[in-house]
């Protein structure tokens, strides 16, 4: 077999594979993004401290062998926290994603497909969501609800369903009037078989590249509600309530370990979830050649 017919006979998501493993800063993402994935779900059998064990006699120790990241204010591990604090982080960047791909999905193939008065009604939905700037109806939320674990998963989904939606609706307005949604059309299959069998598997790519930003977004949203107080309620360890008990200014000039370890994973978090974003965007991306 010719080299032109072993490309051709590759499917896309097999190119686009082959695409994303020549990236070198989305491999580099995406291999910090496994390792604090498997480091933080495997917790309790890399840390021996249980993650809210209190010991005051111990309080502020520096990093040493026993405590590789020292101890906070009330003796607990810091590294334990760390672990544990990934769960929660990854955690409400994998369910606020999920609800704003679920709504976002669901209205911009809705409103694509079906247009008129429908669509019209959806965009002006989502123009009044894009109105208003994100953190500040956020903040207002939860300061409403009280800062909560579900709570920050909800509103950040419920917020961040406006970008899917307009890119969803864009792709099936492209795709809609094609030779295929034609034929299935006259097959007689409904509206609702059509979007879920034959449109939204022809526009998975944007929705992948999106959700995986999404999980940024997500963490990061996260990260600034629980540094306002408004996010994950303490004792409970996320890195941004680590954050916020660290800033205070005696934290900030003598006790260097309960501030910058979490701080750099967010930092790199972010940084890795995005390179891996971009080289998605570009593997899947069916305009780019090989």
């Amino acid at each position: 077999m010719s080299l032109e017919n072993s490309v051709k006979s590759q499917s896309p998501w097999q190119i686009g594979f082959k695409r994303l493993k020549k990236n070198r800063l989305a491999m580099i993402g995406f291999t910090l993004l496994c390792i604090v994935v498997i480091i933080s779900v495997f917790a309790p059998l890399i840390t021996r401290y249980d993650r809210d064990a209190i010991d005051t006699l111990n309080s502020y120790q520096k990093p040493s062998a026993e405590h590789w990241l020292g101890t906070d204010e009330l003796g607990r591990d810091t590294f334990t926290r760390l672990l544990y604090g990934g769960r929660i982080s990854l955690s409400v960047g994998l369910v606020s994603t999920s609800i704003a791909v679920l709504i976002g999905v669901t209205l911009g193939t809705t409103g694509g497909y079906h247009g008129g008065y429908i669509d019209n009604i959806i965009m002006r939905i989502v123009d009044v969501f894009m109105c208003f700037p994100f953190f500040l109806i956020a903040i207002v939320v939860a300061a409403i609800l009280g800062p909560s674990i579900w709570n920050v998963m909800i509103i950040s989904g419920i917020l961040g369903w406006t970008g899917i939606a307009r890119i969803v609706r864009a792709e099936v307005l492209s795709i809609k009037e094609r030779e295929f949604i034609e034929a299935a059309r006259a097959l007689g299959l409904n509206s609702k078989d059509i979007i879920i069998k034959h449109i939204i598997p022809n526009i998975m790519a944007p929705i992948i590249v999106y959700a995986t930003l999404g999980i940024a977004r997500g963490i990061l949203s996260e990260a600034g509600l629980s540094f306002l107080g408004l996010g994950v309620k303490p004792p409970t360890p996320s890195w941004g309530n680590m954050l916020a008990a660290a800033q205070s200014m005696r934290s900030l000039r003598l006790h260097w370990w309960l501030w910058i370890p979490p701080g750099c994973l967010v930092f790199f978090m972010i940084l890795s979830i995005n390179f891996l974003g971009d080289g998605l965007r570009d593997a899947l991306d069916p305009k780019l050649k090989q």
